[in-house]
C-alpha cells in the first residue's frame, strides 16, 4: 500500500490487515517478559483457571495487531504518533493457534487548527480471529502529516 497522509483518509474508509498466528511459545515468552499471570504462563494452572486454558495477554494482542496495521503501510507516510486510545476492550480470549487480523474503519478526520502541517484521524479497530470472532476492539487517534506540497 502506498504512503498515505492526512488528506488520504476519509470517514467510512475501511481496511483489513494480514494475520499473525500466535503460538504457545510466543504467548509464554510475552507473558514472562510483560504479563506474568498464571493463565498466560502455565498451561496446567491455566486449565484450572477462569479461561479453561492458556491465553495470550491482551497487551500482546494489541501489540501484534498494531504491528499488522503498521505492516499494511497506511500510516507509514504520515504518522506523527498518537495522543491516545479509547474504549479498549478485550472481548474474547486469544489462544495458541489463533490467527489475529485487524479491521479498521475511519470514523473521524479533523485538521489541526493550530498546526497546519497535520491533522487527526480516528480509527475504530476490531481484532478478529480466523473464525471471525472479535477478540478486541479500540478506538485510536492518529496524528498524521498533511501531504507535502
Amino acid at each position: 500500500m502506498t504512503d498515505r497522509f492526512f488528506e488520504d483518509f476519509k470517514v467510512g474508509d475501511t481496511f483489513t490487515t494480514g494475520g499473525v498466528t500466535l503460538t504457545e511459545s510466543m504467548i509464554l515468552d510475552f507473558a514472562l517478559a510483560y504479563d506474568p499471570q498464571p493463565f498466560h504462563l502455565d498451561a496446567t494452572a491455566a486449565k484450572a483457571g477462569p479461561f479453561g486454558g492458556l491465553i495470550a495477554s491482551g497487551f500482546q494482542t494489541l501489540a501484534l495487531g498494531f504491528r499488522q496495521v503498521l505492516d499494511l503501510g497506511i500510516l507509514r507516510g504520515g504518522s506523527m504518533g498518537s495522543p491516545g486510545m479509547d474504549e479498549v476492550r478485550w472481548t474474547r480470549p486469544v489462544r495458541p493457534g489463533d490467527t489475529i487480523r485487524v479491521k479498521g474503519e475511519v470514523v473521524e478526520t479533523r485538521p489541526s487548527s493550530s498546526k497546519t502541517d497535520r491533522g487527526t484521524v480516528r480509527i475504530k479497530y476490531a481484532f478478529v480471529t480466523q473464525a471471525e470472532e472479535t477478540v478486541m476492539t479500540m478506538s485510536c487517534m492518529h496524528i498524521l502529516r498533511r501531504r507535502p506540497a
